[in-house]
Order: structure tokens, then sequence, then C-alpha cells
């Protein structure tokens, strides 16, 4: 970008803030001199403080110079949403893409591959244990959840692992000693779901307790396999928690927990355009017919996902003095299974990969202790270091036609071929991968309180990282027969290239100065640097490292709280420079006899920019009644990507990156004399449009969608019991959320649960 360019980028975000930021400094004198009066008169009616701990010590959010959203556990129970993948509809800038690794995206900045050992730009930490690997989250069902905090931009300083663009922190409720209270939900719903919950909470003793939670979720898909008459896009998941607590004096305490979660779902692409005239023939006469809000598929084969997760961590808090000293040492195991239908009916069965099946099995132990200074001083400060093995293993086993035609030029399948004879056979290959990355760090962060008003953080994190992977890769040539009896003759049981090993260091900053105009208005700013280790992609039995990526951001706010803290006003603006991103690039690898070879792999693209604009507003103007909402406006686009001799993509946006993201809400709680309650909630996620794939082809755009969620309900005298009625997706908006080009198999697309409107009704039940 040139130097006029960054000017006028740098100019449009200040501009933004100074208007933000106008009215707050008109208003600021008046709140001073009026906060007094008004938290006397607030009451009950005041918005509830958020304590997070962003900078590894509990404060409060609205204290903290980093932009952060966050949800309590009520609040999610509110929108309906039961998996942690749906929180990109609950929070704006957050995004979730399910075609490239299930991975999250924050301001537009997410992983874009499916290389299970590369990083991802996005952590997802669960009571502080970082849930490394694809596919791993470590929380399927958002059941007995205290909060989730989401960290905007850069963390790797303080919390995270190589998070270049932000953290999901996710905390569950801790168990509490001297109460026995449980929880219990059901709720029923159209497309056969179900979701049930329970919770309980069991005291032992004067010094400890034990906290239990289970989940069970299902549903049914709206689309159907008309060749194997089988539904398509449902989901069963179910699971649960135990955390034991245990408080045997007021300086030390420690929470053992284990977890175990499951999940199945049958998601498959359907076709959408672009299949030739005589195969939308055959699919027409199935009963498919092809189009943007097709669900149906004529498939030979049943594809579907199974991932299997469980883990245990042990967090122990002990006082030093003045001093906090925490541990939290845990191990993970999680293993994924995933089978992929190619075939789009039943007379191509073995069209383009005829299946496709991978399992990835990972398991991971992690360790991390930090030391925290008591706060109030002229200096605060943290410190600790962080230790994350993570192991994976992959077998991914694809089979084709050996070189036999499946479609005539004129794109008509061709007989099956179990009919032919000759020289057939099939083709196919099996990877064996195998990968272990270790990661070590020492971080910590000075806090210098200048004076009451006026403060200054510094932090800094050393990182060592060692790759290492291998590949067996034995391919399967087909032979001339007679007959259907393939004679499968491998050709190659020890690749040329077979192990490869990266290491790295690298030391990552952020500064951070605050001032705090009131006691309830703070200005901040950070400049903050972060970073992703180097790798190694594999196509094939060949290998090809990648360099590290690296980021520098910029970041301003304000946080705000007015009117006795019934209202709540939060605006920054941000700006991320990534240097050497790594995404999907097209390349040249060794073939193994001194030439080069094309592949497709993960590599490093060269620049990106993320910047934008990020606002929330909350008021409670009267008891019982709160009003929510929040705007990002997110500008991600590639500077320096060249895919190749003929494709550049500089100045793309990124994919699954809208420039428009928003969220609304209204809460009212009301209690009749009677001791009767009534609770209405609805809640509305926009988000303008966006591409699936780089480079903005027509095919992959998804346009803009807004969707609405409504629930009331009622509750008995104690409050103990809540009976009322849901709607998710009220208005019926049909999206999708990804899409794919497969040659003569055309355009297919995936969809989501979501993406219909589902009806029903619930009950809770507290004791």
């Amino acid at each position: 970008m040139s130097a006029l360019k960054r000017k006028r980028s740098l100019h449009l975000l200040s501009t933004i803030l100074a208007g933000a930021l106008a009215p707050c400094w008109a208003m600021a004198a008046h709140a001073e001199s009026a906060a007094a009066a008004a938290a006397d008169d607030a009451g009950a009616d005041a918005l509830p403080e958020i304590t997070v701990t962003a900078e590894r010590r509990a404060e409060s959010s609205q204290k903290v110079p980093l932009a952060i959203q966050s949800l309590t556990g009520e609040e999610l129970a509110r929108t309906g949403y039961t998996s942690v993948t749906d929180l990109q509809y609950t929070m704006p800038g957050v995004q979730y893409d399910p075609t490239q690794g299930a991975a999250f995206q924050i301001r537009g900045v997410g992983s874009t591959s499916f290389d299970f050992s590369n990083a991802k730009s996005v952590s997802v930490v669960v009571d502080d244990v970082v849930m490394d690997g694809q596919r791993a989250n470590g929380l399927t069902g958002l059941v007995d959840i205290e909060r989730v905090d989401v960290l905007m931009g850069p963390q790797g300083t303080l919390f995270g692992k190589n998070a270049t663009s932000g953290v999901i922190a996710v905390t569950t409720t801790k168990p509490k000693i001297g109460e026995w209270s449980g929880r219990a939900s059901a709720s029923f719903g159209e497309h056969d779901e179900r979701i049930l919950n329970a919770t309980v909470n069991v005291p032992l003793g004067p010094i400890a307790a034990l906290r239990v939670s289970g989940f069970d979720q299902a549903f049914d898909g709206f689309g159907r396999n008309v060749t194997l008459n089988r539904k398509v896009g449902s989901q069963h998941e179910y699971g649960g928690r135990a955390r034991l607590y245990l408080e045997p004096s007021d300086n030390f305490n420690l929470i053992l927990s284990g977890d175990y979660a499951y999940h199945w779902d049958s998601s498959v692409r359907t076709p959408v355009s672009g299949q030739s005239a005589a195969l939308t023939a055959i699919l027409n006469e199935l009963g498919v017919y092809p189009g943007p809000k097709s669900a149906d598929t004529a498939d030979s084969s049943f594809g579907q996902i199974k991932t299997e997760e469980w883990g245990t961590s042990l967090r122990v808090n002990a006082k030093i003095g003045d001093h906090e000293l925490t541990s939290v040492t845990a191990y993970r195991v999680t293993g994924y299974d995933n089978s992929t239908p190619a075939s789009l009916t039943p007379y191509d069965r073995y069209a383009y990969i005829p299946f496709n099946l991978g399992q990835l099995d990972t398991d991971k132990f992690s360790q991390e202790v930090h030391i925290a200074s008591p706060t109030g001083g002229f200096v605060e400060y943290v410190a600790g270091a962080f230790y994350n093995r993570l192991h994976a293993r992959q077998t991914q086993l694809q089979w084709s036609t050996g070189g036999q035609p499946l479609y005539d030029a004129a794109g008509t399948p061709l007989p099956t071929l179990i009919a032919l004879t000759g020289a057939i056979g099939e083709a196919g290959n099996t990877s064996l991968f195998d990968s272990v990355n270790e990661t070590m760090a020492a971080f910590g962060q000075l806090k210098f309180n200048f004076s009451p008003r006026l403060s200054l953080s510094l932090g800094g994190r050393y990182t060592h990282d060692n790759n290492s992977q291998s590949i067996d890769y034995v391919t399967i040539n087909p032979v001339t027969i007679a007959g259907y009896t393939p004679n499968f003759v491998a050709s190659s049981a020890a690749p040329a290239f077979n192990n490869g090993r990266v290491k790295g260091n690298n030391f990552s900053f952020r500064i951070a100065p605050q001032f705090q105009m009131t006691d309830n208005v703070m200005l901040y700013a950070t400049y903050s640097t972060g970073y992703k280790p180097a790798g190694i992609a594999f196509v094939g039995n060949k290998y090809a490292p990648y360099e590290d990526e690296t980021v520098k951001a910029w970041e301003a706010g304000i946080k705000s709280e007015w009117f006795g803290r019934r209202l709540r006003l939060n605006v920054d603006v941000f700006r991320s420079d990534f240097k050497d991103f790594q995404a999907t690039i097209l390349t040249q690898i060794p073939d193994g006899s001194g030439g080069m070879i094309n592949a497709t792999v993960i590599g490093n693209a060269g620049g990106l920019r993320t910047q934008g604009v990020e606002g929330s507003l909350t008021v409670q103007p009267m008891r019982g009644l709160q009003l929510s909402g929040a705007v990002t406006y997110t500008d991600a686009k590639f500077t320096d990507y060249v895919y190749n001799a003929t494709t550049n993509y500089t100045g793309s946006r990124l994919t699954n990156s809208p420039e428009w993201s928003g969220t609304a809400s209204v809460d009212y709680d009301h209690e009749f004399a009677s001791g009767m309650g009534f609770k209405a909630h609805a809640d509305y996620a926009y988000r303008s449009e966006y591409w699936t794939v780089v480079g903005q082809p027509a095919y992959s755009n998804v346009a803009g969608y807004g969707l609405v969620n409504g629930r009331l309900s009622v509750t008995l005298p104690n409050r103990n019991v809540e009976v009322g009625v849901y709607a998710r997706n009220l208005f019926d908006k049909y999206f999708s959320t990804g899409w794919q080009q497969y040659g003569v198999l055309g355009l297919l697309h995936y969809t989501s649960p979501n993406a219909r409107r589902t009806v029903g009704g619930f009950v809770n039940v507290n004791f």
C-alpha cells in the first residue's frame, strides 16, 4: 500500500475515534460530579459488572485496555444456541468457517488450512487450557457456562498460544462450597430437536464441593439422501463435565476437572448449479433439483463426521504473601473420523474420488504457571511460563477410478464401472501423517501506575517452537484384469521425502497506556505484535516448509459507563498488518527425482491488513429491561498475495469476512405481585455479504442476511420453574456457509442447521 493510502487509512480511523470521543469529553465533567448521586439511585437498576481475566488476574472488563466482548451463561442460554461454533451469531466480528479446517476468525482473520499441524490464528481456551489441534474446542454443548470472553486482536503476550487474531476464552462455573443446588432443562422443537441439560452442585463437607453437568442434544437435518432414504444434515452430541473444588485454607485451593464430549453429524455438500444437462436430468429423475436452496442429494454413500474428545486438568492457586501463584496442568485426547461422499448419483458410483476417509487422533499435554503481584502499588506485574506438546496422527484414504473416464464429452455419466472389463481396477493412496509440535514460552507484564488516572502496561513473551512431521505414503495402481477383480500393487512404500523439522524463536510484545478520565470513563491505546510458528506442508509424499507468520497491531478505544452505570458504551478502532500470512498458495516442491512440480499447499501468502471500528452499547433504562447492541466494520484485504504467475489476489478481501456485522437484543423480566414472572427475549444478528473462496469469484458469494431469535416464558412464584416457547431463525432466512467448485460435478454448497426456522418449547427447573 502506498504511503498516501496508508495515511488516508490512519486518518479515517483517527477521525472515527475522535468523533466517538467528542461527546464523551463533553459529558465527562458532568458525569464526574453526578456519579455519586447516580450510584446511590442506581441500585438494582445498574448494569452488572463484567469480571474477566484477560491479563491473568480478575478485574473489571471496563478497566482492561483491550477490546473484549463478553456473554454470561444466562445470556447464551437465552439465545437458544447450543454449540461453541454458534458464538459467531452472538458477537460481531466473529466468524466460523466449517470448510477450511473448522476454525474461528476474528476481525476477518483466521486459519485457512486443513493442515492439522498448522497453529490456529484464534485460540479457543477453556478454563485456561488451550484447545489446539483441528476440530478440538473442548466444548460441544454450552452447558453450565459462567461466561465467554472474546479478546480481539493479537493475544500471544499473556493469553493463548500463538493467537495472532484473538482468543475465545470460556469459563465454566466453579463448584460452590456448602451449597446443594442444581438445574435441569429440556427443550423440544421442530426437526425432532431435543436439548437436554442438567447440572448438580454437591457440598463435600466444609472445604470441598463437586459440580457435575451433562448434556444430550440432537436434531434431524432438513435435507434427504434420496438414494439411501436417509436425512442429511442431522446432528447428535452428548457429554459431560465434573469439577472437584477443594479449599483447605484461605491461602490455597485447587480444582480438578474432567470432561467428555461426542459429536456426530451427517453434514453434506449438495448440488447447486453447473452440472451437465444429462447429469441434471438424472438428478431430477431421482427427485433432486439443484439450486441455491437445495438440501437434498443422491450420493451412493453416506457422509458423516464423528468427533470424540476428553480431557482432564488440575488448577492450583496459592497465595504467597500478597502474591498469587497459579498452576494449570492439562492432558487432552481427541479423535476425529470423516467420510466424505463424492458421487452425485448412484450411477456414477466412482465419480471424482469415490470415497475419502480420514482419521485424526491427537493427544496433548500442557503446563502453565504464573504469579501475579498485588494491585494498587506503583508497579504491578504478572510473570509465568508455558509448555505445550501436541502429538497428532492422521490416516487419509482416497480412491479413484484408475484412469477410466467418468463422463463423456457432453458430460453424460458413463455406465457403472462394475459392468466393465479390461484395464479398470481402482487407484488410490493411503497417507499416514505423524506430527509433534512443542512450544515453550516465558511471559510477563509490568504495569506502572503513574497516578490514580494514568498507567502504562509493558508485556512480552519469548517463545521457542519445535515442529516435526513425517509421512508414509502408499500409492495403489490399477492393472489389467478380467471382470471386477482389482489387483492392487503398491508402487511406493518409502517416499523420498518422508520427514521434516522446523524450529523457531520469537519475541512478541505489547505496549498499552491507559488514562482514567473519570471513575467510569477510560481511554486506552495498544501496540502489540504476535506470531504463528513455521511449519511443514505435505502434498502426497512431498513436503514444503513454510515460514513464520507475524503481525503488528494498533488499537485505540474508550470504555465508559454513564448514568449510574445504567448505560455502557465502548468504542475502539483497530488495524493489524500481517507479514508472511499462512494461507493456501500454489508453489513448486521437489518431485523426488531432481525436478520440481506444482502443488497447492499451505504457505506464506505475503501480507494482509485488517482495520476497522467496533462499538457496543448496553442500556438498562428501568428495572427488568435491558437493551444491547454491537456493530463491527472490518476492512480485511490481502496487501500482497501472488498465487501464481497469472493470478494475483492482492487487494482481494479475505474469505468469510463480511464488512459489516452486528447484533442487537432486548430482554424484559417482570415479577407480578403474585410472585409469578414473565420473561421475553429477542435478538438479531446481521452480517453483510462475503465470499468463501479467495479472489471473490461470483459463485462463492454469500449474500448478506440477518437472523432473528425469540423467547417467551413464565416463571412460577418461587422462580424455580420456568416454562416457555422459543423460535430460532424466526423468519426462516436461508443461507449457505460454503461453496466448492468440482468441474463436471458443478457447484456444490454447504449449509447450516441455523438456516431453517426451528420453533419449540422448553422447561427449566432449579433446585
